[in-house]
């Protein structure tokens, strides 16, 4: 879809944007577009609390229910509810490895669809597009998928054998993008769009309603040039509406240590970075270590990297290897092995710091790194499993050197100087919301501080998911932005937020036919009244 250099149509207000075209977006288009989930007759649901609850009201859809009262007393692996009461709808008892059947029967009723647009800056799929290829995602294929199309079922028309019931970031991408074609999604996509504005837009003296305005810019493929390439182009839009969703995930900076030599050329914030260092051959068995900054999921993707070229690895972490926080600890041996070799090296070859000379308190070590078999000595034996590794669990990056070496601090205090080749600092990211104002600090759990993912997401109705700082009402966050990181769950989001909407526009409806109800009996009251006159 594209804009015009103006309003989509002038003065028009849409009935809902939404910002941000990955999974989250997705889902609740797909929602808003007619499709309908009611309790099957023919399915009942494995917990009987719930089962019990969603068979008082069986005529209604899942929609038009209290999902408060049916998240009373479920739990799950989501801090919210709603996220919780969708999974367990979809994916019943899935966590004990079980396949129950969905109670959910989705009925298509285009009568009950809502108007809406949904931005991106890329294809539909987000973030997805942008993440390395052949890795496997971390959740089950299953968990992946979004309602009506079942992931193992395309996979198997992509390839012949689906391994290890997972997927790799590549290909949820592209069923992500296939699935807006599927359920014909596509009209309400405008892809190829940067918004750069949020704002409220007040009542005029002509009476208009408040709404919310949006404005951006879209990326248009200009003509083309004599050697076949085209110029593109970006054309400015303003758009209004009457609600707002904030779907944009939470991919979009890299989140930063803030120490000195951070901007050095040789330290990198992407997984990306590595992919092109060992794709120009920069990296090999014989480079000095490189350094892997963070204890998540990509920062163990880039450890699996190196191994794999039989690049020593120097693994620098705040957490304690044991940390129940550490999300090693939290996944599954036999499904993810991988990850359990990461945290097992993480745990057994540990950095051992020599003890301290009598005439110092804190000695600055170097350990001598010209090659890769000068590492310092670790606490596994010879035949470890990766001779190449080393961790520095709770320690801290100091600072960074133009001549490649590294200081790290240990949470005691001492400090050891690295030889690397090449830093990774992979503690995540946070999301680009310079569209609002201060960046959207205003929204979240604590006002004072940048909206972060984990520490401080944007603070919503749990059952509604408006955001509860909002300068007025209609605005509402989903996905990464409130905290939800796995697409398994961030579905609960585009649940509370179609619910609330489609309770809104029925209450709407109803004061509209009581208003019309008073007129009419005001107009009859005065009818009587003008018949008693004339005939007193």
């Amino acid at each position: 879809m594209d804009f015009q250099d103006k309003e989509i149509i002038p003065g028009k207000i849409l009935p809902v944007v939404i910002i941000g075209n990955g999974p989250s977006g997705i889902c609740l288009s797909y929602l808003l577009s007619g499709r309908i989930p009611y309790l099957s007759p023919e399915v009942s649901h494995p917990n009987p609390l719930l089962s019990s609850k969603l068979g008082e009201q069986p005529h209604l859809s899942l929609m038009e229910q209290d999902l408060e009262y049916l998240c009373e007393g479920l739990e799950g692996r989501s801090s919210n509810p709603v996220a919780v009461l969708f999974d367990s709808l979809l994916l019943p008892d899935s966590d004990f490895g079980l396949d129950h059947s969905s109670p959910l029967d989705w009925r298509y009723e285009p009568e009950r669809s809502v108007p809406h647009l949904v931005l991106g800056r890329g294809p539909p799929g987000g973030a997805w597009h942008a993440m390395e290829g052949s890795m496997l995602t971390l959740s089950l294929a299953n968990w992946m998928e979004l309602p009506g199309l079942k992931l193992k079922d395309w996979m198997r028309e992509k390839r012949r054998n689906v391994r290890n019931d997972r997927a790799t970031p590549a290909e949820i991408a592209s069923y992500y993008q296939h699935y807006v074609s599927q359920m014909s999604l596509e009209q309400n996509f405008a892809c190829g769009t940067t918004v750069t504005g949020v704002t409220r837009q007040p009542s005029n003296q002509e009476g208009s309603t408040p709404c919310w305005r949006v404005t951006g810019l879209q990326r248009r493929e200009g003509e083309e040039l004599g050697d076949g390439s085209t110029v593109s182009d970006e054309v400015p839009f303003s758009l209004l509406a009457h609600n707002v969703v904030l779907a944009t995930g939470t991919h979009d900076i890299p989140a930063r240590l803030g120490v000195e030599g951070e901007s050095l050329p040789h330290v990198c914030h992407s997984f990306w970075e590595l992919e092109a260092a060992i794709s120009r051959g920069e990296l090999d068995q014989s480079s000095d270590p490189v350094l892997v900054v963070g204890a998540g999921l990509t920062a163990a993707d880039a450890v699996l990297a190196a191994h794999h070229l039989n690049t020593p690895v120097y693994h620098v972490f705040r957490r304690s290897v044991n940390d129940p926080g550490l999300i090693f600890n939290q996944l599954p041996k036999l499904l993810y092995p991988e990850y359990h070799k990461i945290h097992q090296m993480m745990t057994q070859q540990q950095y051992q710091a020599p003890p301290p000379p009598q005439s110092h308190a804190h000695n600055l070590q170097t350990p001598p790194s010209s090659s890769s078999s000068s590492l310092p000595p670790a606490s596994s034996s010879s035949s470890s499993s990766y001779s190449g590794y080393l961790s520095f669990p709770r320690y801290k990056v100091v600072a960074f050197r133009p001549d490649k070496k590294c200081v790290l601090e240990s949470d005691s205090g001492e400090r050891t100087v690295l030889q690397i080749s090449k830093a990774l600092v992979l503690i995540g990211a946070h999301p680009n919301l310079s569209f609002l104002r201060e960046n959207g600090r205003a929204l979240g759990i604590y006002p004072e501080e940048p909206i972060t993912c984990r520490r401080n997401p944007i603070d919503v109705d749990p059952f509604t998911n408006k955001v509860l700082g909002a300068e007025g009402p209609g605005l509402y966050a989903m996905g990464p932005l409130v905290g939800e990181n796995f697409v398994r769950f961030l579905k609960g989001g585009a649940l509370a937020i179609a619910s609330d909407l489609a309770k809104r526009h029925r209450g709407e409806k109803e004061e509209e036919g009581e208003k019309y109800l008073m007129i009419d009996r005001f107009m009859d009251r005065q009818k009587r009244t003008e018949t008693e006159v004339r005939e007193s």
